[in-house]
Order: structure tokens, then sequence, then C-alpha cells
């Protein structure tokens, strides 16, 4: 099992997280892009990131939007350095 981020630490990881947020036990943040492709080549590069973590977010698109929440469930659904770790790699990905 994985284990849980304490607050403090969440906390401190959200200053090096630029748009991120800590709501109902994970990591949030919508992207925004100029149109749907981009935000489908955002969700394919992202996706191959997250396959290299063996990490998968719960995300949803709406045309050039990309909703993300992070939590891992062998954590019990809490907030990981995994999921920190993914959340660096989407804010690469974005640019």
């Amino acid at each position: 099992m994985k284990k849980a981020l304490t607050a403090k630490k969440i906390a401190l990881e959200l200053k090096t997280l630029p748009g991120w947020t800590w709501e109902h036990d994970a990591l949030a943040k919508t992207f925004g892009f100029k149109d749907f492709r981009d935000a489908l080549a955002f969700m394919v590069r992202a996706g191959f990131e997250a396959e290299a973590l063996n990490h998968h977010p719960e995300w949803m698109n709406i045309y050039k939007t990309v909703a993300v929440r992070l939590s891992t469930h062998d954590a019990g659904g809490k907030v990981t350095a995994l999921d920190v770790d993914l959340a660096r790699r989407m804010n690469r990905v974005a640019g």
C-alpha cells in the first residue's frame, strides 16, 4: 500500500504545482487549451506519462478543457508522491 502524504507536505508541494488545488482528498486542476485538438493532444501525451508511472488519472474532457483529479487508490484514495509526480509531468506536457 502506498503512503499518503500529510496535509503539510501536500501544502508544500502545491507551492510548486501552479494551478493545482487539493480538494476532497485529491489534487485537481482544469487545463484550458486553444481548441479540442490541443486538448486531445494533451490527453494523449499525458496518458503516456501516466502509463509510464502506472498511475492513471480521473479526467474529463469537454471541448477545449481537461479537468484532472489525482489520488492513489492503493493509499485509500489519498494523495501520494505518485500524484505529485504525475501532476508535475502534466504541467510540463501542457507547457
